[in-house]
């Protein structure tokens, strides 16, 4: 299994950058480019500093704080106060950024921000943080898919070429592979994302959102006597449904009494085992009809250590690599969009307008033309 590094890293994979550069470098960077990228399309807001030096051609993240929008127990994260918490610490967030990188915002080349998909008063409340940063210290905007943040942020830390991704968070799930400028969907869910199916059956268990529904379901497989209780398994293709599970799972729930011979730690058990073989058959699918021998997994629940485990030993038995990440770099996070952004940049990607610095709930990731990439 290759994982992430910390390490200044090189781009496999992309065209040779542009010489000289297409993208106005300040003056006072002294030949490095910096970017900033604001995310905060779901209960987590981050913002990201990255760095490019042209003399070793590499990027480094300089910093990448975040905070999460921690909703109460057996409740979900609804859009206004997730957007009121995204507004508390968007500033705060920004200047702690800076001071960690060390530079001030006289030397960012753009501000890289979250276009879509996701939560419309979440991604507002950004949006406005960016289009205002940028009208005050004239620096370029530049709109990012959250999907193909993810993406470019897995390939560049596991320095990954061309694999085949499984992108699951809360709000997606999708096999995606390259192919002619485009980041092409395979399969995905047909119904409910993977994450949203974790996160409603916490719930229903009365589990805590703190750090994640899907890490505490992760914490209590564990500790389960290996009673599997067989759940719908719904492969259709290429694509997956979670519904029919969710229901089936939860229904078992209910049912759990002082005389029953599974536990809710059980059923955490058997939902991750069956949901987590749906998405490792799908992969290896997609794999086969590729033609190829890597694997990355993205998303806030690619961080599962299970579901890791489960695609190495599938990536093992066809003598391909598993590429994966932990928290850092799997849950929402600013650096992210300031990798897919500083991509855009340097290939010489249009910067977004202000009159179109908009945000889209709706923002398929086959839509973005990769143009760091080969055609």
């Amino acid at each position: 299994m290759v994982t992430a590094t910390d390490a200044p890293c090189r781009a496999f994979g992309n065209l040779p950058l542009p010489h000289p550069p297409l993208h106005r470098i300040p003056s006072t960077a002294l030949g490095i480019t910096y970017v900033l990228g604001i995310e905060g399309s779901a209960n987590k807001i981050g913002i990201g500093v990255l760095q490019y030096d042209p003399s070793e051609e590499t990027y480094l993240i300089r910093a990448n704080p975040r905070k999460t929008y921690v909703a109460p127990t057996g409740h979900g994260f609804l859009p206004k106060q997730t957007a009121y918490h995204h507004q508390q610490h968007v500033v705060p967030l920004i200047r702690a950024a800076l001071n960690e990188a060390g530079i001030t915002l006289q030397q960012i080349a753009a501000i890289c921000f979250t276009q879509g998909p996701g939560m419309g008063a979440p991604l507002q409340s950004c949006v406005i943080a960016a289009r205002t940063l940028s009208l005050l210290f004239d620096i370029p905007l530049m709109g990012v898919n959250h999907c193909v943040g993810h993406i470019e942020m897995g390939r560049i830390a596991c320095q990954a070429t061309n694999p085949v991704v499984l992108y699951v968070s809360g709000g997606n799930t999708q096999v995606i592979a390259y192919s002619n400028q485009r980041y092409r969907i395979f399969g995905e869910t047909i119904d409910i994302a993977v994450g949203n199916c974790l996160d409603r059956f916490a719930r229903v268990l009365h589990l805590s959102n703190d750090p994640s529904p899907g890490y505490n379901i992760e914490q209590a497989a564990k500790r389960a006597g290996k009673h599997f209780l067989e759940l719908p398994y719904t492969v259709k293709g290429m694509d997956v449904s979670f519904s029919g599970i969710l229901t089936q799972v939860e229904q078992y729930a209910k049912a759990i009494s002082s005389s029953s011979d599974f536990t809710a730690d059980d059923l955490c058990f058997s939902l991750q085992e069956t949901i987590f073989a749906m998405l490792v058959e799908i992969t290896e699918r997609a794999m086969a009809l590729t033609q190829q021998s890597q694997v990355l997994i993205v998303g806030g629940v690619g961080c599962n250590r299970r579901l890791q485990d489960m695609m190495q030993q599938m990536c093992h038995e066809r003598g391909a690599t598993l590429c994966a990440m932990d928290h850092r770099y799997c849950i929402d996070n600013g650096a992210m969009i300031a990798q897919a952004g500083i991509l855009q940049l340097q290939y010489g990607g249009n910067t977004t307008p202000l009159e179109d610095s908009v945000c889209t709930q709706r923002y398929r990731t086959d839509q973005v033309l990769t143009v760091w990439r080969e055609p």
